[in-house]
């Protein structure tokens, strides 16, 4: 079953600067440890770009995560920030409770994963998709008291 948007992703230039707003700014704080990679084929599945390389952090606020990230590899197509009308944030995420049977579910609405199966990380089961126009959708099922499940929030 499909339970709602896990978090919004933000591909950042500066991480720190972009830390300093999320928190100072806007009252988000840190939700776990900061994390990166380089060299690691599984995350490269999980996202789908060869030899990635990046940093990040997962934040939150009420009822609202929202994940950071600074790619330094590979170079991005364009360096300009996103307009309001350009296309689309880098990607959201939706929490599920089956991710086998929520994938296929998903496949048949028209979500693509490039033919790529789901990854097990301990914490969370993931995989970057794509919906009909392209845009990036990660599809994750935390593992209980992983702390950042949907539980965790806050209910009003």
């Amino acid at each position: 079953m499909i339970r709602g948007i896990h978090h919004t992703g933000i591909n950042v230039r500066d991480m720190a600067r972009m830390l300093r707003f999320y928190t100072e700014g806007l009252g988000f704080s840190p939700a776990g440890e900061a994390f990166e990679w380089a060299d690691a084929p599984v995350l490269d599945q999980i996202v789908d770009i060869p030899n990635s390389a990046a940093r990040g952090i997962m934040l939150r606020a009420g009822t609202c995560y929202l994940e950071l990230f600074q790619y330094s590899a590979p170079e991005p197509e364009s360096t300009r920030p996103l307009r309001p009308n350009d296309r689309g944030y880098t990607h959201i995420c939706i929490d599920v409770t089956d991710i086998a049977n929520d994938i296929a579910h998903l496949k048949a609405v028209g979500m693509t994963f490039n033919e790529r199966e789901f990854v097990d990380m301990g914490h969370v089961k993931t995989l970057y998709g794509y919906d009909p126009e392209g845009n990036v959708i990660e599809v994750q099922q935390c593992a209980p008291d992983n702390g950042m499940t949907l539980e965790d929030l806050p209910r009003r």
